[in-house]
């Protein structure tokens, strides 16, 4: 298949690069005037410089592609404030992508926080067909895109996938960006680990796995799929931390050990053959490979 992939520079996005060109699968990549690309050019076979609410950059990304997997989305104006530039870009500007997509294939690359409020009536376990409650504009955001999908699903049959991945770890191009390593250096500067807290988190390669199963996939579309493998308290990693280190450290634990929602992911295994199952072992490996990166 011949992809067109946005945020192709960024920490999820370069690992789909990558494993899409395994696949042997042909990468038209969309990236920014700032974005780095060494870590990428051997996985992708053209650039396209500029932005995905672009249209002239949209147009030259999606010439000659079959199958569209947006991943970029331009956190500046949310850091800034800036609530109306945010959905010119990252809202209008995906919606446009969508409609001039046409008959490709859409993957999104959603997100978990479309889900905040849990209804009690849900006792607990969440699949892919409850309505998003979002409680933030990143998740709100997100859910409308969604909605867009289903919609040009409905209305002219477009094939369309949601993957909703949780807090993603793995190593990040830029290493201190990687979740555990503000918890790894605070441990090995002796401070007392006071944060509390929790998540659920996934590991990048198992995003891209469930990206680039869905590609040609009949029974992808149009669905979401919850992309979550484990939980686990800060605490917990900060714990880890100081195994591998050998250092002992004052830890709060005070968080409660389990989540009180859980989603159900068996349709990730089912329809893409991909399993979420690396548990708390994944957090360790995650924490040597950070160990290891930084020497």
């Amino acid at each position: 298949m011949n992809i067109a992939l946005t945020g192709a520079s960024g920490f999820i996005g370069s690992v789909v690069a990558k494993l899409a060109a395994k696949h042997g699968h042909a990468i038209k990549a969309l990236v920014r005037k700032t974005s780095k690309r060494e870590h990428i050019e051997q996985y992708v076979d053209e650039f396209v410089v500029g932005n995905h609410d672009d249209e002239n950059a949209i147009a030259l990304l999606l010439d000659g592609t079959d199958v569209v997997i947006h991943d970029s989305f331009d956190w500046s104006h949310l850091k800034d404030g800036n609530t109306f530039e945010h959905l010119q870009s990252n809202l209008l500007g995906s919606i446009n992508l969508l409609g001039a997509s046409k008959d490709r294939h859409f993957i999104y690359m959603s997100s978990i926080a479309v889900h905040h409020h849990m209804h009690d009536n849900w006792n607990g376990s969440i699949d892919s067909t409850h309505p998003t409650r979002p409680g933030s504009l990143y998740g709100a955001c997100k859910a409308s895109i969604e909605a867009h999908m289903w919609a040009a699903n409905a209305s002219r049959s477009q094939r369309v996938t949601a993957m909703r991945p949780c807090a993603v770890y793995g190593i990040d191009p830029s290493l201190k960006r990687s979740i555990g390593y503000p918890i790894v250096r605070a441990i090995q500067e002796g401070k007392a680990f006071t944060k509390l807290g929790g998540g659920k988190f996934v590991h990048v390669d198992d995003v891209a796995s469930a990206t680039i199963a869905a590609i040609g996939n009949e029974s992808a579309s149009p669905s979401v799929y919850n992309l979550v493998d484990c939980y686990a308290r800060w605490a917990d990693w900060a714990a880890i931390a100081s195994k591998e280190l050998g250092i002992e450290s004052d830890i709060d634990f005070s968080s409660p050990e389990q989540p009180k929602n859980s989603f159900d992911i068996s349709t990730v295994e089912n329809e893409l053959g991909v399993s979420m199952n690396r548990g708390i072992d994944g957090i360790r490996t995650q924490i040597q490979d950070i160990l290891h990166a930084s020497k």
